[in-house]
């Protein structure tokens, strides 16, 4: 078998069943946005705070062309990505870890650009850089992060904790990204300004929601949390894996673009694809009792700014997941988003 016929989350399943049971110092481990790591090791006592720990590559070719990204935006991003896994469990980043796999050619300058975009994206969100690795690539660039977060013991919000009749909910707008890489891969393709020039700089430069995290892991409210680097169907898909659920949601409530809605019909026939199947928005998807939801949501917004959009619901198992159309039409919603072993477009 070959790896593009298990998949990515085929083969993240087999690396899992190749390991050894997790220690007693492992709270939560692969399957997660992040593991929750005890902060007193194996052998301190249970402490009020637990670690976060996640890494992401970033890998010239699939994610970035690096002739078409500002080395500044690039730097960015690959701490961007991170911030938000650790965003998504409701805790507070602190440290990374940088490695890095340099063609020889490559002009020196661009690494500083790199690292200036990686000092301000730290900056902004209270990150220090205190390591890493460098090494030649002869097969082209490469940027690889691990970062450390924490959070309280009782405030970790994870995949697993959503319920049937939870309302699902969703911070900012989504489907942006896609349409950027859409856009940067075939200089055919038209949008209209400003929105052409914004979806660009949401896949080059996206903003991770860690104050929304923080504030939600806060609230004790929400059930479950991920963010959507996959695609709201892959990654709401993961939350109904993990939670034992299915989900419906609503076309009309979800926060796409009409700009983007005409593009994404225009690339792939469907215009709900980018926000559904496309990925890298890294916005937070997560879940609330009814009862709680439309307070946890005015409460995101009047604190940080963010709009939040209730956009379904959480069912039981044995209701089909599915999206309801503006007329009311019905259709599967399927768990596939962006799959980077599966050959097809975002």
């Amino acid at each position: 078998m070959k790896i593009d016929q298990l998949g990515e989350f085929g083969l993240i399943d087999r690396i899992r069943a190749a390991l050894p049971a997790h220690g007693p110092g492992v709270l939560t481990g692969i399957g997660d946005d992040v593991a929750v790591l005890e902060a007193g090791g194996r052998t301190g006592g249970e402490a009020d705070t637990v670690w976060l720990a996640t890494c992401d590559v970033l890998v010239e070719g699939s994610h970035f062309i690096r002739s078409r990204i500002p080395p500044g935006k690039l730097g960015r991003k690959a701490l961007a990505v991170n911030l938000s896994d650790v965003a998504s469990a409701g805790g507070t980043p602190r440290f990374a870890l940088v490695s890095l796999g340099l063609p020889p050619d490559l002009d020196v300058e661009f690494i500083d650009g790199l690292y200036e975009g990686l000092r301000e994206e730290g900056t902004r969100h209270g990150v220090d850089v205190v390591g890493g690795n460098v090494s030649r690539s002869r097969l082209g660039m490469f940027i690889d992060v691990f970062l450390l977060g924490e959070a309280s013991r009782g405030r970790v919000v994870l995949r697993s904790g959503a319920r049937p009749g939870d309302r699902v909910l969703l911070t900012g707008r989504v489907g942006d990204a896609a349409a950027g890489v859409a856009l940067l891969l075939d200089p055919a393709l038209r949008a209209p300004e400003p929105y052409a020039s914004e979806a660009v700089e949401r896949q080059f430069a996206p903003s991770p929601r860690v104050r929304e995290g923080a504030l939600i892991g806060r609230s004790k409210a929400a059930t479950a949390m991920i963010d959507v680097s996959d695609g709201i169907s892959g990654d709401l898909g993961h939350i109904c894996e993990r939670s034992g659920v299915n989900a419906c949601l609503r076309a009309d409530c979800l926060p796409v673009a009409l700009e983007n809605r005409a593009l994404s019909r225009q690339v792939h026939g469907d215009e709900w694809h980018f926000a559904l199947r496309g990925g890298e928005d890294y916005e937070l998807l997560f879940t609330a009792p009814p009862a709680r939801a439309a307070e946890l949501a005015r409460a995101i917004t009047a604190e940080t700014g963010t709009p939040v959009a209730d956009i379904g619901e959480i069912l039981p198992p044995d209701r089909p997941s599915e999206l309801v159309l503006a007329g009311g039409e019905r259709v599967p919603l399927g768990g596939a988003g962006w799959d980077h072993f599966k050959r097809e477009r975002r």
